[in-house]
């Protein structure tokens, strides 16, 4: 009984084992299938997106760019420049100092202090030189005093010397009396002599006292304001071989200078009367005018570099430049009013090797003469594309030169007009490429 239950247990299980495993194929299947899909799917999306944005792509694309970088001729003002930095100075700058040693008692002035000639600025204690004075006139006055007393030696002498004389005429006088009393005459009259050499020295003396005195009284010898000063009350100077420095005056600030280095490269083309501009930190954007009025001789030489001084006038109405300040001066030699012009990048490009001539063959180019320079312009090219697509050339165009200001140069040549389109630089074939939307 048991096994008949066994078998007939056995017979039903085996149809639901094979429906269960048809089941998992089925899905095994639809598993593969969906595998193969997804990535088929995606395949066809980004073809047809792919295609879409190439169509708009060549839809939108630019319109064709010039392989060169062009510029116009224009009208312009050139100004050639010599350029040069220097310092700031006062047109007339006096510095005064003591001329006699002592104590500082008195200082008047400071800095920034406007005075007139004759001004006090400061003292020295006059108390030794005062008491030199005094002691030289009373010296005076005892010489004055000799002086008389020795006039009166030479008379009472010579009144004896006269009688003696002529007593002896009548041989009532010895001549060892007469001549004593004539050598008396000499002797006082070389006193008297003597007296009044020393009154003249000591007069002298007098003189040198009371100037010297006069010095411990520092005046100022001209109007102008005090630009330094380096003494304070109660400091002693002292006036050795050379006089210290005590106050500096700048005449008049409304003019100043400025003295500028000039390369001897450069110094041929100055000439005095020239204008220039100057500038200072100080004050950027802001340019002062002056005039360039004298040109040296001298010469400075620096490590090997050579420079002259030029000496350049600014006007300082409003008392911005100060003395001392650096100073960009650019003296204008020559200039070009309205001149047809190029940026110096025209003069300077030189197109690409690959480049070729309407005969398909590259030629040297023509060399230049002094005052010359070579252009390009761009014409089409009667040759079709070239291995990088392009459909022009640059076309080479020799004219005069003038003056130039570093970045433009004037055209002097009848082969150039206004407007004239004239190549600058030269574009890269794979960024041209990729401005043209090429991938």
């Amino acid at each position: 009984m048991s096994s008949t239950s066994s078998k007939n247990s056995s017979r039903a299980a085996a149809p639901r084992a094979a429906a269960a495993v048809e089941s998992l194929k089925a899905d095994l299947k639809s598993s593969q299938q969906r595998r193969w899909v997804t990535p088929l799917a995606i395949v066809l999306l980004l073809g047809g997106g792919g295609l879409g944005f190439a169509k708009y792509r060549a839809a939108n694309a630019p319109a064709e760019k010039s392989a060169y970088i062009t510029q116009s001729v224009e009208r312009r003002d050139i100004l050639e420049l010599v350029q040069s930095t220097g310092k700031i100075r006062p047109l007339r700058e006096v510095q005064i100092g003591a001329q006699v040693s002592g104590r500082v008692v008195e200082v008047n002035v400071d800095f920034n202090s406007e005075v007139k000639k004759g001004d006090l600025l400061a003292k020295i204690d006059p108390t030794l030189l005062g008491a030199q004075v005094h002691q030289t006139t009373a010296q005076i006055d005892a010489a004055r005093a000799a002086i008389e007393r020795a006039k009166a030696n030479v008379a009472v002498n010579k009144t004896q010397f006269e009688r003696l004389r002529k007593l002896g005429a009548e041989n009532l006088a010895s001549q060892a009396d007469i001549d004593t009393a004539e050598a008396r005459v000499s002797v006082t009259t070389a006193e008297l002599a003597s007296a009044r050499a020393q009154l003249k020295q000591l007069t002298a003396q007098l003189s040198q006292a009371r100037t010297t005195l006069d010095y411990t009284v520092i005046r100022s010898p001209i109007d102008g304001v005090v630009i330094a000063r380096s003494v304070d009350p109660g400091q002693t100077v002292a006036a050795s071989f050379s006089a210290p420095v005590l106050f500096v005056i700048a005449e008049d600030l409304s003019k100043m200078q400025v003295l500028a280095g000039i390369d001897e490269a450069d110094v041929g083309k100055l000439k005095e009367g020239m204008p220039a501009e100057i500038v200072v930190d100080a004050f950027p954007g802001e340019k002062f005018t002056g005039t360039v009025t004298q040109i040296r001789y001298s010469p400075t030489e620096l490590q090997g570099v050579v420079t002259y001084a030029a000496v350049v006038d600014v006007a300082n109405p409003d008392l911005k430049l100060r003395p001392g300040m650096t100073a960009t001066a650019s003296i204008v030699t020559r200039k070009a009013e309205k001149a047809l012009a190029v940026p110096n990048a025209a003069l300077r490009f030189k197109p690409n090797t690959k480049s070729k001539e309407s005969t398909g063959k590259a030629k040297a180019p023509v060399p230049l003469s002094f005052g010359q320079g070579r252009l390009y312009t761009v014409v089409a090219t009667d040759l079709g594309s070239d291995e990088e697509g392009a459909k022009e050339r640059a076309e080479a165009r020799i004219t005069p030169t003038g003056i130039t200001d570093g970045m433009w140069t004037e055209l002097r040549g009848d082969n150039v007009s206004e407007g004239l389109s004239v190549i600058t630089s030269q574009r890269d074939s794979k960024r041209r490429k990729k401005i043209l939307g090429v991938f």
